[in-house]
């Protein structure tokens, strides 16, 4: 396999100016991030500041109704409310070893945006986050976290305003700040190293789930569901169990309204493959190359692309990849919070739709484990207002 790619997708993609950060980067992950003292300041970091090892949670209710067993990885408690603290540790602090004093960040959802901002208050870092000026406004309450946290956020008003703006902005932005600066990127997208960096830091939530499987459930789960936008979450989920060929894996992408000519976020569904941030990978373009729209009810999943790792799953047929529409995630929400008394994230809430809507597709009495990545608490007034609470 070529090196920054998985089968035919990745690479790295970008102006020269950017080069120099990028191999430095790649450097510090053969030098630094292997190293005893290096990993032991993480396991501090992840245990006693982000409160992992995070739970297995059994629905009963759940399970009683589909007629499966449905287990739930506790990522929505960790400090700061989502998976997106590992990574932001992990990249915050290899920085910090390599003279960094300033981190950049991009967030849609938000959830990377205040975990990149608690990380860099915690390792004594100025911090800048780029937010879509759209998702800024409808992720408001993570806005006012960031700035409590001491970040600069900036609303990036260019192109639709979301994810793939705030992305662009950041990377313009690193061009002029290498020196002093690392970006902290959230998902496991974009140029070579930040596929593997970010798998790295994220697979901590498979090798636990997997431990946890066998120890509470006495084996690895037949099925392991997460969303996927650019696909952190998943890419850290699925990674300890690809080995595992008993082990079905269903990355769950975000299809809109679902209403004919809807926006939507399936890549790996409905798009073709193409060159976005960096990467080669499947994206949302037309005929002429040129990236369309995306949409979903959860900003954190409202991505054109998908990271490179996953289209290569998919290629090969690994994952199946599948897809939950806005409503069947509001459901999805409302049920997990009524039958179990859980507040799901409405990116979290799609892989549990995919769940309950194709509940037929998994066989009776199976282990069925989905990544719960993050909690709800951001999503209250989108969820109100689409269900007229």
């Amino acid at each position: 396999m070529k090196k920054g790619y998985f089968g035919d997708f990745g690479g790295c993609f970008v102006p020269e100016l950017l080069m120099p950060p990028l191999m430095e980067l790649e450097e510090a992950m053969k030098a630094i991030l292997p190293s005893e003292a290096f990993q032991k300041e993480l396991r501090d970091l992840l245990v006693n500041f982000a409160g992992r090892e995070t739970p297995l949670t059994f629905c009963p209710a759940l399970s009683r109704r589909l007629g499966f067993e449905v287990w739930l990885k506790r990522e929505d408690l960790l400090h700061t409310g989502a998976h997106k603290i590992n990574n932001t540790l992990g990249q915050a602090l290899l920085a910090k070893h390599m003279g960094k004093t300033s981190l950049i960040a991009e967030t849609g959802a938000g959830q990377h945006g205040v975990a990149t901002a608690a990380a860099a208050a915690r390792l004594g870092m100025k911090c800048t986050v780029y937010m879509g000026a759209e998702d800024a406004e409808r992720q408001s309450s993570n806005v006012r976290r960031m700035r409590l946290l001491g970040a600069e956020v900036v609303a990036v008003e260019s192109g639709s305003r979301t994810l793939k703006d705030a992305i662009n902005a950041a990377l313009r932005a690193w061009i002029s700040l290498q020196g002093s600066t690392h970006y902290c990127f959230g998902t496991a997208a974009g140029p070579y190293p930040f596929p593997d960096l970010v798998r790295e830091f994220q697979s901590v939530i498979g090798r636990e789930a997997r431990a946890q499987m066998l120890e509470r459930a006495g084996a690895l789960p037949d099925y392991v569901v997460a969303a996927v936008g650019g696909g952190s979450n998943a890419i850290g989920m699925f990674s300890p169990f690809v080995p595992d060929a008993s082990v079905k894996l269903i990355g769950v992408e975000a299809g809109g309204t679902g209403e004919p000519g809807c926006m939507h976020s399936a890549a790996i569904n409905l798009g073709r493959p193409g060159v976005l941030h960096g990467e080669y990978t499947m994206l949302l373009q037309d005929d002429d190359g040129q990236i369309l729209p995306s949409g979903s009810i959860s900003a954190g999943l409202d991505y054109p692309g998908v990271g490179p790792e996953h289209a290569h799953l998919a290629a090969v047929g690994r994952v199946k990849y599948g897809v939950a529409y806005d409503h069947e995630a509001l459901n999805a929400f409302q049920t997990l919070c009524r039958e179990e008394g859980i507040l799901p994230a409405l990116e979290s809430s799609h892989a549990l739709a995919y769940v309950l809507e194709h509940a037929g597709e998994f066989k009776p009495g199976s282990r069925v484990l989905i990544n719960l990545s993050g909690r709800g608490d951001k999503d209250m007034d989108i969820v109100e207002k689409a269900l007229n609470l």
